[in-house]
Formats: C-alpha cells, structure tokens, sequence
C-alpha cells in the first residue's frame, strides 16, 4: 500500500501519541468525559489536603455521587448496577486513579470485589438485599480476605466460621481491608468445616468492629481498617450459597485486578503530564529544560510505557468483554502495569526535581500511592510466579 501523503494524516497528538483514541466508541469516551469530570470537580481541588491530613472526609457523599454516576459494581448487571462493559469500566478506573488511587480504590472494593462476590456468588436474596443499595452507594462495602499473618497465602487464614445450631459463629481478623470503618457490610472469608466459605456480614451486628489504620504513608486519602470478628453470629443464610474454597475470592481478585491494570495507568498518566508542563516552562542554562537531550529521552521514554500500558489494557479489556480473558493474563497486565507506573512516576520526579517533592504536584503523591498499589491484588512475586507457572507448567508457590 503506497505511503499516506503527509497532508492527509491526522496531526501528532502529545495526551495520545498512538492515536488510541480511535479504538474507542461513543459511548466509550462519552463513559470517561463524565468521570474524568466528576474527578476535576469533587477530587482534585481537594485531594492534596487530603492527602496531607490522611483522611478521605465525606466518604459516603462521594459513594452516592458515585452511585449516581453508575461507577460502583459499574459492570454487572442487574439490581440497580449500569451493564456497562469491560473497557469502560477500565477506562473509568483510570480517569479515578489519575485523580488519586484512594477514590479508584473505594470503587474497586465497593464494585469489583464485595458487589462483585454477592453478584456471582450470593442468593437472590442477598443480592436484593444489598446490591441496590451498594450501586446506589448508599451502602459501602468491603471485603475480609487479607489476614495480619496470611496475606499471599490465603489458604492459611485462621479466621474460622463453626455451626450452633442453625446459626454461623465466626471469629477472627482481617487486615489491610479499603473502606472497613465505613462499611454497612462486609464479604468475610473464613474456614469451615467443609472449606473457605465467604459470609454477608452487617457491620452493624454484635461482635464486629473495624478499628481504622492510621500512620500510613501511602494511600493516605483512603480508609484502611483491621476487620475484628469476636464470636460474631450469623443466620444461616449468611453464607455465600454458590461457591467453596479459594476459587470463590481468587475470582473476585481477579476481577479487581483487571481494573488495577487500568487504574495504574491513570496515575502514570497524571505524572507524565505533570512532567511534560514542567519541562515546557521550567528554565535552566537560558532555555526550558524540555530543550535538553536528557530530558526529551526521559519524556519520550515515559511516553512509550504509558501508552504502550494503555493499549495492554484496551487488549485485556477487550478480552474481557469477549468472555476470553484468562486470569495469567490479568496478572500479565497487573504486574506490568503497575511496575512500569511506579517508574513512570520516579522519572516525572527527576524532571520537577525538589518541586516533585512537593504537594503542590501530583507526582509525589501518586509514587507513594502506587508502593501499595504494587502490593494489593498480589505482589509481583504473586504475579511473577502465575506467568512462571503457566509459561513452564511447574509450580514454583512452594
């Protein structure tokens, strides 16, 4: 096919250098205008000082605000829930994470994980009763998986969950959990008799308490709390009726996961541009520093892994929407993305040099967000050893 004559091609966009834009629908980018600018609205005049104060006030208006724009449980469908599909789920996920990967967090638990566990898992009574209220964010969720001992290893948890009679008892604890000391119910998992079962659990029933964690230096505009389960008794029909044993959270994971792909990328995102303005207009040695060789190969190199995350993420995305996303390649795009965001935001800090310490830019915050975002969902060891495991067929967890 004879070359395009120069005149007739689109001109070079910097914010999209790939022109990944022309892989998304109406409805796509109609999906990211408005949570791009929700985010310019409700979160970013604040999210410094928040930061700063380690606190993320009115928690439960930005759920309903949320709820109103059909972002929570924003992929299934049903019970008050938007259908919406895969890639727009991950394109709002990014828009969140670009203001902060505390509000993308509260999202991600809320729908991907303790929606998402009574969606696929839960009886049709369960999902009546909260799944409305939680798309609506009238409700918060959270979800007890993570033990102070037990964290890559699930399978060793020791909160456990014994019959009386007709009722559930269960005891134990659980760390590290987004949204806990918010939370109108929790999806605990606990050890059975008969193997890990997950349990709707109110937040308001006698024995559970979620102390907030605090002294955090990552993910500070966020609300992390321990879950303290002391002899807490549930009717019968606590229990997640459709699953047992590991498969049932690993699925939820997986599902969460996909959305930290996306997400990743938004906070990359955010430090590019930060880096790209501040090279335009910062002046060293009588021209701006963008001028300079260095600087334009940190920029172009940043630009590369950024966008060359984004069209993993489309990929894997529409994989989803497909029904042909396996979950190596979720670990595949977590473990990528993430790790090459935290790099992103390391070389956008070299280029504002003392200012990207500083709040007054978002590449700081966003670098220290991502040290947990790196860790949550599976470590990169976790996910290295997935892709090892299916690129070898041996398993290397033990």
């Amino acid at each position: 096919m004879p070359a395009q004559p120069p005149s007739t091609l689109p001109p070079f966009d910097p914010s999209d250098p790939l022109g990944l834009d022309d892989l998304l629908t109406d409805e796509d980018r109609a999906v990211r205008g408005t949570v791009r600018r929700w985010a310019a609205d409700r979160v970013l005049p604040h999210i410094a000082d928040w930061y700063e104060r380690g606190e993320l006030p009115g928690i439960r208006e930005l759920a309903r605000e949320l709820g109103s724009l059909g972002a929570l449980g924003m992929s299934l469908t049903g019970y008050g829930c938007a259908g919406a599909s895969a890639v727009q789920y991950g394109l709002a996920c990014l828009e969140l994470e670009a203001a902060d990967s505390g509000i993308r967090s509260l999202v991600s638990v809320q729908g991907s994980l303790a929606m998402y566990a009574i969606w696929r898992f839960g009886s049709k009574e369960q999902k009546q009763e909260w799944l409305p209220r939680m798309a609506a964010g009238e409700v918060i969720g959270c979800f007890g998986l993570t033990e102070p001992d037990h964290g890559s290893d699930p399978a060793g948890m020791r909160t456990h969950a014994r019959k009386d009679g007709t009722d559930w008892v269960l005891t134990g604890r659980k760390m590290w959990i987004t949204n806990g000391s918010v939370a109108g119910v929790a999806v605990v998992w606990a050890r059975t008799d008969d193997g890990i079962r997950g349990f709707v659990v109110p937040t308001d029933t006698p024995g559970f308490s979620a102390p907030e964690i605090t002294r955090k230096w990552s993910l500070r505009a966020s609300v992390t709390s321990e879950l303290v389960l002391d002899e807490v008794r549930l009717p019968a029909d606590a229990v997640l009726p459709e699953v047992t044993g590991l498969r049932g959270p690993l699925h939820c994971l997986s599902h969460a996961r996909y959305g930290i792909v996306w997400g990743a990328m938004g906070a990359a995102r955010s430090c590019f541009e930060a880096a790209l303005e501040y090279a335009g207009t910062r002046e060293q040695f009588g021209k701006p520093i963008g001028g300079f060789q260095l600087t334009q190969a940190k920029l172009a190199d940043m630009a590369v892994e950024l966008h060359k995350g984004i069209l993993l993420a489309h990929h894997l995305g529409r994989r989803l929407d497909a029904g042909k996303l396996r979950p190596e390649q979720i670990s595949f795009g977590k473990l990528n993305n993430v790790r090459e965001a935290i790099e992103i935001c390391r070389t956008a800090r070299t280029i504002l040099g003392a200012n990207g310490i500083s709040l007054e830019y978002p590449v700081m915050r966003h670098a220290t967000n991502l040290e947990s975002v790196l860790t949550y969902e599976g470590t990169v060891e976790m996910h290295q050893l997935v892709l090892g495991k299916a690129l070898t067929g041996l398993d290397a967890f033990r």
